[in-house]
């Protein structure tokens, strides 16, 4: 199977092998070692020296626990969106009682900085601002070192869900000011859901001690304090924490700069491969994702024909559209465990279904 969504996403050999190891104590000194190695590995990929922390949940659990320890019931928010996630992530905010103002930007295209800053000026009482870093639903990239300029520029807080960009995207966390920053282990990690990483500023622990929204399992104190024992505060998914630091080990071979320009060119590959094909891409080219890629679906095509046929006839598997989208683009994940020859093969196989999948018929 050519499994090419934007998550879960393939993991490689050794990684599969790792999951399958016999449990240890999570509470004792292996698991204290590993988890101390893989913090300190995690830093490096996200770039920072702040608290790096690794939850044991999905990648909406990591956005509700970056809302949860920084926010007030009846704090002002700018949520920023795209698309599905960042609508997401405004409504996770709103249902623990923050005030969220959004800014809604046309799906297909980026946030503009100059409209946040717009809205951060017209609204001083604004405390957080909601960023999603890439948006899987429509294959789109914030500029978010601009974005971040503008925030800061304000002395917001920064809340970024980077669930599919970090890890394949370059986000210097410190450089850029990020104050909390979210990801997944099933996007560009190399390794199964059930893993949440989080990283945690100097600013967001003063918004921690000042927030009133009650938090529990997600309290980023609980996690602080317990990784100073090489523990997690809950039961860590021990098998999932195995993948994670044999695909950390695969990174650093790999080397990070590497990994951003793999991903660069896979970018561009499944770009020109379906434009080649005649196809039109449904993001603004020029903040076009390097982690996923969304096509419209041709007039006269059925698109959810299409992706049925590819995977039960071929074993190629894209992801349709979501919310206002189904039915209207799809989607080509090329993120994480991914190279040339998995996307030609998608390519030729859209080449060889597009006639097959004639609406009506």
């Amino acid at each position: 199977m050519n499994l090419r969504i934007p998550g879960p996403t393939p993991c490689p050999e050794e990684v599969l092998h790792a999951v399958g190891k016999q449990m240890i104590n999570h509470r004792g000194p292996e698991f204290c070692e590993l988890l101390t190695k893989i913090t300190g590995q995690l830093k490096d990929l996200f770039q920072t020296k702040n608290d790096v922390f690794v939850l044991t949940c999905s990648g909406t659990g990591a956005m509700e626990a970056a809302v949860v320890n920084t926010l007030s019931p009846g704090d002002r928010v700018l949520g920023v969106s795209i698309g599905v996630f960042g609508e997401r992530f405004a409504q996770i905010a709103e249902t623990y009682g923050a005030d969220v103002k959004r800014l809604d930007f046309e799906w297909g295209t980026a946030a503009d900085p100059e409209a946040v800053r717009g809205a951060l000026a017209a609204d001083p009482a604004i405390k957080a601002v909601l960023v999603t870093h890439n948006e899987t639903s429509t294959g789109v990239t914030n500029d978010l070192g601009a974005l971040s300029r503008v925030v800061k520029e304000f002395g917001k807080l920064l809340l970024v869900d980077a669930i599919s960009s970090i890890g394949s995207i370059d986000l210097p966390v410190d450089k850029w000011g990020c104050d909390v920053v979210v990801t997944g282990s099933q996007k560009g990690w190399m390794v199964p859901p059930g893993l949440a990483m989080v990283s945690v500023s100097a600013k967001a622990w003063d918004a921690y001690a000042a927030a009133k929204i009650p938090r529990f399992y997600m309290d980023f104190g609980k996690a602080k304090s317990y990784l100073e024992k090489g523990q997690t505060p809950w039961t860590p998914a021990v098998s999932i924490v195995y993948g994670l630091a044999v695909a950390l080990d695969l990174m650093q071979a790999e080397g990070w700069t590497n990994i951003i320009a793999r991903h660069g060119r896979l970018g561009a590959f499944t770009r020109s491969g379906v434009k080649g094909l005649g196809l039109s891409l449904y993001a603004d080219e020029k903040y076009a994702s390097n982690t996923v890629t969304a096509v419209n679906v041709p007039p006269g095509v059925d698109g959810k024909k299409l992706l049925r046929m590819m995977r039960e006839e071929k074993g190629v598997v894209l992801s349709g559209g979501q919310s206002r989208l189904d039915g209207k683009i799809f989607r080509v994940g090329h993120l994480g465990y991914c190279h040339e020859p998995e996307i030609a093969n998608v390519v030729e196989t859209l080449r060889e279904y597009l006639p097959k999948a004639k609406a009506n018929s």
